[in-house]
């Protein structure tokens, strides 16, 4: 020991509070917030009749087409999370009694279809493989099959945020059309919307749901839907939607206030256009390229720790695993132990596993507010919480295998 190191007493040495000062929330959503949108909020509340909020209003209207990759849909935006964007795809699409096909691959697809049965549309699920994104030949199996064309719509999510699986749109778009189908295709864009590549009009969708919380870097309460032509086709005799729910009262114009079926959402508005602003200012594609080397930096210290009774990646094909966030089991490691002591020693909160995933599994949410830094932040606090409880681990550094992988594909000199 050096000789002028200062000399810490036992008893302080032995309670070292690590966790104090900035603590970081890496779950997958809410996302860390960044300053400049959380001052957003701290604005006076203006004339919502008139002014400076109608002019924010319409730069969002302007701007938000672009996230979902879209110049053809018409938008809107839901005082909610994202279930509420959910039940207004559906009331606006679907009757009672319609038919519709849930193709899962984790949790969030399967919810989706538990709030449409709840509406009264019956719902027929089709479950991936565990570890794997849905199969685009289920899909065409399916609807192939269904020669009386009684299937209304398709749900899937993008990425799934409990098994972090990304599904591939454009495949199962294409599945659709080769079994000659009508079905609508709904997508679940909340966990990707800023974070991976998403093209609504390329890939042919109907129907996107998003919300504000996750890669678009703002706090709940604004969700979004986005309705292509035969989504709009579709709503002329839907029989589930409610006055407020609406598409019809919602596309009137002829006020400010109709937008939102009533008080605008002020300061969330505002917020939102930070957030955005700040997308715009990296570029979108330059935002879907910095979260995919991340996420690839996070698979790569997972493969690194990996060990017999260990961490494992989730999802075993790399071509299905999504860039904002990744789903770790955890093997013989108790999970809820390792949480608890990333949280209360480090500093760091890491996201829970959902459902079938609970106690076997842990999330890292890296979306939206993230940078190199950040990352390798949490998965310094990851590899010392692991290296504290005593867990196996692989014969190198996770933390060195994702500085290798982000030093790979970092911009600079």
């Amino acid at each position: 020991m050096s000789e002028d190191r200062p000399v810490i007493p036992d008893d302080i040495r032995s309670a070292v509070r690590l966790a104090n000062g900035p603590q970081f929330v890496a779950i997958p959503g809410p996302s860390m917030v960044p300053p400049q949108v959380l001052a957003a909020f701290s604005r006076p509340i203006p004339d919502i009749y008139e002014g400076e909020l109608i002019e924010v209003s319409d730069e969002l209207w302007s701007t938000l087409p672009a996230i979902a990759g879209t110049t053809d849909a018409a938008q809107f935006v839901t005082i909610s999370n994202g279930h509420g964007a959910w039940e207004m795809a559906l009331a606006n699409t679907l009757s009672p009694g319609d038919h519709v096909l849930v193709a899962n691959c984790g949790v969030f697809a399967a919810g989706w279809g538990e709030l449409a049965a709840e509406l009264g549309v019956l719902v027929e699920l089709i479950d991936a493989a565990p570890g794997r994104a849905v199969d685009p030949a289920d899909v065409y199996a399916r609807l192939h099959g269904d020669t009386e064309h009684e299937i209304k719509a398709v749900l899937v999510v993008h990425v799934d945020t409990a098994s972090s699986a990304r599904n591939d749109l454009a495949a199962i778009r294409r599945a659709i059309d080769e079994a000659d189908h009508p079905a609508l295709l709904m997508v679940d864009a909340i966990a990707s919307l800023g974070c991976e590549e998403y093209r609504m009009d390329e890939w042919r969708i109907d129907v996107t749901v998003g919300a504000c919380q996750k890669g678009l870097m703002t706090p709940p309460g604004l969700a979004f839907v986005w309705a292509g032509p035969r989504a709009l086709e579709a709503h002329r005799t839907a029989r589930l939607r409610s006055w407020y729910w609406s598409w019809t009262s919602r596309l009137d114009q002829s006020a400010h206030y109709l937008r939102y079926a009533g008080t605008p959402p002020v300061s969330h508005l505002y917020a939102l256009r930070e957030a955005l602003s700040m997308i715009e200012a990296e570029g979108l594609e330059h935002a879907w390229a910095r979260h995919a080397a991340i996420g690839g930096a996070v698979r790569a210290a997972v493969e690194a720790w990996s060990a017999p009774g260990g961490l494992s990646l989730n999802v075993t094909t790399p071509g299905e695993r999504a860039n904002s966030v990744t789903t770790i089991r955890t093997g013989d490691v108790d999970a809820e132990l390792l949480r608890r002591t990333c949280r209360e020693s480090f500093g760091v909160t890491l996201g829970v596993g959902l459902r079938t995933f609970a106690g076997e599994a842990f999330r890292i949410g890296h979306m939206g507010y993230v940078s190199g830094a950040s990352t390798l932040g949490v998965l310094g606090a990851i590899e010392a919480t692991l290296t504290r409880i005593g867990a196996p681990l692989g014969a190198s550094s996770g933390v060195g295998a994702a500085a290798r992988e982000l030093a790979d594909t970092a911009a600079g000199s």
